[in-house]
């Protein structure tokens, strides 16, 4: 079995934006895919809403204007119910499976443990999605098929960016619940930056990014909850010219996550977004190109 066959019509990603290039932005929406295979339904306990509460829900569409400023976006169909590429290639939980799990596997994560490894066992408030323990070659196929052709595309296109510009930034977009709350003081944040405790991009990055929205009247969060997974962790090398940030949406800024519909907020939102995008795009390169080689 592979997981071709679940997307032989509809792509399981793609890279969209117009041709040509303009700025080393790239960005990354690996949990705002929609396509839920027919087959992987019947594998679930849970109804077609039920299986959506881990989705990013129009994460997309919100950052779309960046295409229209001259940045590719990468861009996930298949649900991060299905697959989740936000991790390592092999985060697995050996209880979800019928057969025993490759002894390279990462069985001990946090993540694994909170039933969110690279393929998920739970949704939502941890609403398992599986009737039964699943063929090891199930997992296999997911990340063969899927997960490693998305990675590789992504390398490409910072890769590219960073060869043609001298550096690269990769935004990764994603969504958080409405009813979260941070810290003791409870405040409910519109966004959380996220750059790995100032690992994963250059300060200045961040800085302009938290600082931006900000000024549009936004409550702004750093790393806390979020501090950015797997893509912000392995992508971001702010010294080699290489910046990832991991930008999360509040969902009830622009959707109903009952209805699964958008709200009144979603073009205000969007186009937010995208002045957002264009402010960092205008950053002098010097703060985001590679450090200096220290003289010996």
């Amino acid at each position: 079995m592979t997981a071709a066959p679940d997307f032989s019509v509809d792509q399981a990603f793609e890279v969209r934006g117009a041709p040509g290039q303009k700025f080393p932005f790239v960005l990354s929406s690996p949990h705002s895919g929609r396509h839920y295979p027919e087959r992987f339904l019947a594998m679930s306990r849970l109804d077609r809403n039920a299986i959506r509460r881990s989705e990013d829900s129009f994460v997309d569409e919100l950052f779309a204007g960046a295409m229209a400023l001259g940045a590719p976006m990468l861009a996930a169909h298949f649900p991060r119910a299905y697959l989740d590429v936000n991790r390592e290639p092999w985060e697995l939980d050996p209880r979800m499976f019928a057969e025993p799990v490759p002894p390279f596997c990462n069985i001990r994560s946090p993540r694994v443990a909170g039933g969110l490894g690279t393929v998920p066992r739970i949704v939502g408030e941890g609403q398992d999605i599986y009737f039964r323990r699943l063929p090891l070659q199930e997992a296999v196929s997911r990340i063969d098929g899927i997960y490693k052709p998305y990675h590789e595309q992504l390398k490409r296109l910072l890769s590219m960016t960073h060869m043609r510009f001298g550096y690269a930034v990769l935004i990764d977009c994603h969504s958080m619940p409405a009813g979260i709350r941070v810290g003791e003081s409870g405040i409910r944040p519109d966004f959380i930056i996220g750059d790995r405790f100032g690992t994963s991009a250059a300060a200045a990055l961040t800085d302009c990014t938290i600082e931006t929205l900000a000024a549009m009247g936004y409550r702004v969060v750093h790393n806390k909850p979020y501090a950015g997974g797997f893509i912000t962790e392995h992508y971001g090398r702010p010294s080699e010219g290489l910046h990832a940030v991991q930008i999360e949406v509040n969902r009830g800024l622009y959707m109903n996550e009952r209805t699964f519909e958008k709200s009144a907020g979603f073009l205000a939102l969007a186009s937010d977004l995208t002045a957002l995008v264009a402010r960092l795009m205008q950053m002098p390169p010097d703060l985001l190109m590679p450090l200096p080689l220290a003289a010996e």
